[in-house]
Protein backbone atom coordinates (compact mmCIF):
# COMPACT_ATOMS: atom_id res chain seq x y z
CA UNK A 1 0.00 0.00 0.00
CA UNK A 2 1.32 3.25 -1.09
CA UNK A 3 0.71 6.69 0.64
CA UNK A 4 1.06 8.62 -2.18
CA UNK A 5 -0.04 12.24 -1.82
CA UNK A 6 -2.25 13.84 -4.42
CA UNK A 7 -1.03 16.53 -6.55
CA UNK A 8 -3.02 19.76 -7.99
CA UNK A 9 -2.93 21.88 -10.60
CA UNK A 10 -4.30 25.08 -9.91
CA UNK A 11 -6.37 27.92 -12.23
CA UNK A 12 -6.61 31.41 -11.09
CA UNK A 13 -8.00 34.31 -13.02
CA UNK A 14 -9.87 37.52 -12.29
CA UNK A 15 -13.14 38.29 -14.32
CA UNK A 16 -14.58 42.04 -15.08
CA UNK A 17 -12.73 45.39 -14.57
CA UNK A 18 -13.15 48.62 -13.25
CA UNK A 19 -15.20 50.34 -15.75
CA UNK A 20 -17.07 46.83 -16.60
CA UNK A 21 -18.02 44.23 -14.42
CA UNK A 22 -19.37 40.57 -15.34
CA UNK A 23 -22.62 39.76 -15.38
CA UNK A 24 -23.46 36.56 -12.99
CA UNK A 25 -24.96 34.33 -15.84
CA UNK A 26 -21.41 35.04 -17.44
CA UNK A 27 -19.53 33.68 -14.62
CA UNK A 28 -22.31 30.74 -14.52
CA UNK A 29 -21.03 29.77 -18.40
CA UNK A 30 -17.60 29.94 -17.73
CA UNK A 31 -17.91 27.69 -14.29
CA UNK A 32 -19.83 25.43 -16.26
CA UNK A 33 -17.27 25.07 -18.50
CA UNK A 34 -14.29 24.68 -16.05
CA UNK A 35 -16.64 21.77 -14.32
CA UNK A 36 -17.02 20.22 -17.58
CA UNK A 37 -12.71 19.92 -17.72
CA UNK A 38 -12.34 18.75 -13.96
CA UNK A 39 -12.01 22.31 -12.21
CA UNK A 40 -13.75 22.41 -8.91
CA UNK A 41 -13.58 26.04 -7.30
CA UNK A 42 -12.07 26.68 -4.15
CA UNK A 43 -12.03 29.95 -3.35
CA UNK A 44 -14.28 33.34 -5.36
CA UNK A 45 -13.51 36.61 -4.12
CA UNK A 46 -15.76 39.40 -5.61
CA UNK A 47 -14.65 43.67 -4.92
CA UNK A 48 -17.86 45.45 -5.71
CA UNK A 49 -15.30 49.04 -6.33
CA UNK A 50 -13.30 47.15 -8.97
CA UNK A 51 -16.36 45.75 -10.42
CA UNK A 52 -14.40 42.13 -10.63
CA UNK A 53 -14.37 38.40 -9.03
CA UNK A 54 -11.50 36.32 -8.27
CA UNK A 55 -11.70 33.01 -8.76
CA UNK A 56 -9.07 29.96 -8.05
CA UNK A 57 -10.03 26.60 -9.24
CA UNK A 58 -8.05 23.17 -8.19
CA UNK A 59 -8.11 19.65 -10.77
CA UNK A 60 -5.92 16.48 -9.97
CA UNK A 61 -2.80 16.42 -11.38
CA UNK A 62 -2.50 14.26 -14.23
CA UNK A 63 0.26 12.32 -16.16
CA UNK A 64 -0.89 14.16 -19.36
CA UNK A 65 -0.73 17.31 -17.59
CA UNK A 66 2.64 16.91 -16.66
CA UNK A 67 3.59 15.95 -20.44
CA UNK A 68 2.23 19.06 -21.48
CA UNK A 69 4.10 21.38 -19.24
CA UNK A 70 7.52 19.42 -19.76
CA UNK A 71 7.18 18.76 -23.75
CA UNK A 72 5.10 21.81 -24.86
CA UNK A 73 6.64 21.85 -28.48
CA UNK A 74 4.51 18.49 -28.77
CA UNK A 75 0.97 19.92 -27.53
Amino acid sequence: MTNEIEKWEYRAETFGGFWKGIKMEDVQEILNQWGEQGWEVVSATGFEQYNTIHIIAKRPLTRETIRKRSMPQFN
